[in-house]
């Protein structure tokens, strides 16, 4: 499968990756199908055509911003005689009642474009906020906070996105990013030494390889295979602290399964390099954001 116009491409100025027109173009044309069927039946039979109108979109709970430009994409393929203007950028820490954006131009246009670009924003400023909550939890240590393919399927690309507007890292992309060698990969293929030994074989050397572990045993068989990565998956405290010890020097270290804002800051204490988080994510609550008509200048 051709995944090339689905990713990010190149690195924005604040350091995240960034988004091509074309995979902003293509998602959003999809969302406003999905929403407007054959026709935004309210808004044809309650508007006259040449309504024009301005209206503001307002973050109405603090939080990080992401997803303006696909908000203004939203509006411009609903219509092109809208004007959209950014007041905010994403990436910024904004308060309740601050203004994202203004838009003036076709009231159907507007009304239609609405509750998908709303959607967006709503849904990448939550996952940004819940992100810069995780980050500022092990400030202070070198662990990084990293996403998961726990995404909504079809919106990935925007999702990590968010992730790293919001200060984290992306994980892998997609399946052709690196070897993840996970527990039914390890009994499928009989046993870690095995699994890593055919990936070795067969991947260039630039590509690492991740191998999950459960366990003390399964944490010595991926070091002693060369793995370069040691995923620890929902161990205890204490193992979790005795496999980090031993993999300290011999590889690098990421911690996954069930990590929380209240955990985050002892597992990045104890030593891990990586704390992959899969609530980023699937169980970021959306940022309170709303778009407001303001009056007309004749009324």
């Amino acid at each position: 499968m051709n995944t090339d116009n689905a990713r990010a491409t190149g690195f924005a100025a604040g350091g995240w990756p960034s988004l091509s027109a074309a995979a902003i173009d293509v998602v959003v044309r999809a969302a406003l199908a999905e929403d407007v069927g054959s026709g935004d039946i309210t808004t044809i039979t309650t508007v006259p055509e040449d309504t024009s109108v301005r209206a503001r979109m307002v973050a109405r709970a603090a939080g990080v911003v992401a997803g303006i430009p696909i908000a203004m994409a939203a509006f411009a393929a609903a219509d092109t005689h809208i004007r959209a203007l950014a007041l905010r950028s994403d990436g910024d820490q904004v308060a309740p009642g601050t203004t994202l954006c203004e838009v003036d131009g076709p009231a159907r246009g507007i009304l239609t474009a609405e509750r998908t670009a709303l959607n967006f924003v709503q849904r990448l400023s939550g996952i940004a906020t819940l992100t810069a909550r995780y980050v500022r939890a092990v400030s202070g240590t070198p662990a990084r906070i990293v996403d998961t393919r726990k995404t909504t399927p079809g919106l990935r690309v925007f999702e990590k996105y968010a992730v790293a507007v919001g200060g984290g890292r992306n994980h892998r992309f997609g399946l052709d990013d690196a070897v993840l060698i996970k527990d039914n990969h390890i009994a499928a293929a009989a046993g870690i030494s095995e699994a890593v030994t055919r990936a070795r074989r067969a991947i260039p050397h630039t590509m690492t390889v991740t191998v999950e572990c459960d366990t003390l045993h399964q944490l010595d068989e991926a070091l002693d295979v060369g793995a370069d990565i040691v995923m620890l998956d929902n161990m205890d405290a204490v193992t979790m602290a005795e496999a980090i010890r031993r993999a300290r020097g011999r590889a690098v270290v990421e911690v996954s399964g069930r990590i929380s804002l209240e955990t985050a800051p002892a597992i990045a204490a104890a030593g891990a390099d990586i704390l992959s988080v899969g609530a980023l994510t699937h169980s970021a609550p959306a940022l309170d954001v709303a778009l407001d008509f303001l009056p007309s200048s004749s009324s």
